[in-house]
């Protein structure tokens, strides 16, 4: 449950109004009680809100799910949060056994592994292979163009892929099965070496994903290569870092650094304490993607000119914050709060707002915010990501 947020009214049917002190009054309705009560800094936003600000949140619960022997798929991209133009997010989930099958795209795939395990194979150019079975906290990064497919193992597998352009579409992408059934069969024939006939059972269009046998121990399915192995692994273990603990939680940082494959999109699992806070910051290199893994969250965003804007996210959510534009994240339920923050970059980077004002001359920080001595002492030096 939320807790209170500021001066909102809430019925004594516990049903939240739009109201805030003197100003506002009751929505009788028609309205969807539910979606007021997940956003309740939408319905009654702050006093300091202001002016226009787009939509920075879409939930995977309102995205179309694609369902298919073996899992299923939902996406969302620019369609669906039209201010997300850099990264897209697809949810996948493959059963024991499932497959999403061999494919390519255009755009170089980045995924977390939300729950189960799953294998995963790509080749790169120079006819190079990889194989590896990845968990919970895994990540995988695929360039543009590398063919690569993903299997659900004993338990099967949950993840959240990121393509590093928001106009990417799951359903657009170069499937192994779609360009045979578009093929000639004289024409595949010809390039296999192989009698026609031999070709009687391919499919008649794309399989996409579909249900499969889960795969053995992984020794069983290497396949030994006379050009050998990629030479960075497609694979990086986020949970296995070291976290930059702070007194309100702890953040990993994967990107280019650590994981020297993944050239386009960088990451920071965020962990928030209940009362903490992802600190005042922006980011100076690009727009922010947010995945919310579990928890609630509200993030006021600044665009600069008087504009402001709040916005509640819980489990499932996806965020935005446009280039440079300052905000927060602040834990306002009694659980952890966890989300992914990502960048089409290739290395992390923020500014903190504390740190900024730290580093500069006391008496230039005095002059412009008439600070008393209690801001000018809480002022660190040191970055602190997330605050208790």
């Amino acid at each position: 449950m939320n807790k209170p947020s500021r001066n909102r009214a809430v019925d004594d049917d516990r049903t939240p109004q739009p109201v805030r002190g003197s100003a506002g009054a009751t929505d009788t309705g028609p309205r969807n009680v539910e979606r007021d009560r997940q956003n309740p800094d939408m319905l009654v936003p702050p006093e300091t809100d202001s002016g226009t600000i787009p939509n920075l949140k879409f939930s995977f619960s309102d995205a179309h799910n694609r369902l298919q022997e073996g899992g299923w798929a939902r996406q969302v991209t620019a369609r669906e949060l039209p201010v997300a133009t850099t990264l897209a997010g697809v949810n996948m989930r493959l059963t024991p056994g499932g497959v999403r099958e061999m494919h390519w795209h255009k755009e170089a795939e980045w995924a977390y592994m939300l729950y189960g395990r799953a294998r995963i194979t790509a080749i790169d150019s120079a006819g190079r292979n990889f194989m590896d079975d990845v968990g919970v906290g895994d990540l995988w990064y695929f360039p543009s163009g590398i063919p690569h497919s993903i299997q659900g193992l004993e338990e099967g597998a949950e993840f959240i892929l990121v393509f590093d352009d928001g106009d990417f579409s799951e359903n657009s992408t170069f499937s192994i099965t779609d360009w045979f059934a578009h093929t000639p069969p004289d024409v595949l024939a010809a390039n296999f070496d192989i009698p026609e006939r031999a070709l009687s059972g391919i499919p008649s269009g794309e399989r996409y994903i579909f249900q499969g046998e889960v795969p053995g121990p992984l020794e069983e399915d290497e396949v030994s290569n006379p050009n050998g192995a990629v030479p960075e692994s497609f694979r990086h273990r986020m949970l296995e870092q070291e976290p930059i603990r702070t007194g309100g939680g702890q953040v990993r940082i994967a990107d280019s650094t650590n994981f020297p494959v993944s050239t386009t999109v960088a990451a920071a699992l965020v962990e928030v304490e209940p009362g903490g806070m992802r600190e005042l910051h922006w980011h100076p290199n690009a727009d922010e993607w947010m995945y919310f893994i579990e928890g609630q969250g509200r993030m006021t965003l600044f665009a600069a000119e008087g504009h402001a804007r709040t916005f509640d996210y819980q489990a499932g959510d996806v965020g935005y914050v446009p280039f440079a534009m300052g905000h927060y994240i602040q834990n306002i339920g009694e659980e952890p709060l966890r989300l992914l923050e990502m960048f089409k970059s290739d290395h992390f980077a923020d500014i903190s707002l504390n740190q900024w004002m730290a580093l500069l001359p006391p008496g230039l920080v005095r002059d412009h915010l008439h600070a008393d001595r209690a801001l000018m002492d809480a002022l660190h030096k040191d970055k602190r990501p997330v605050v208790g």
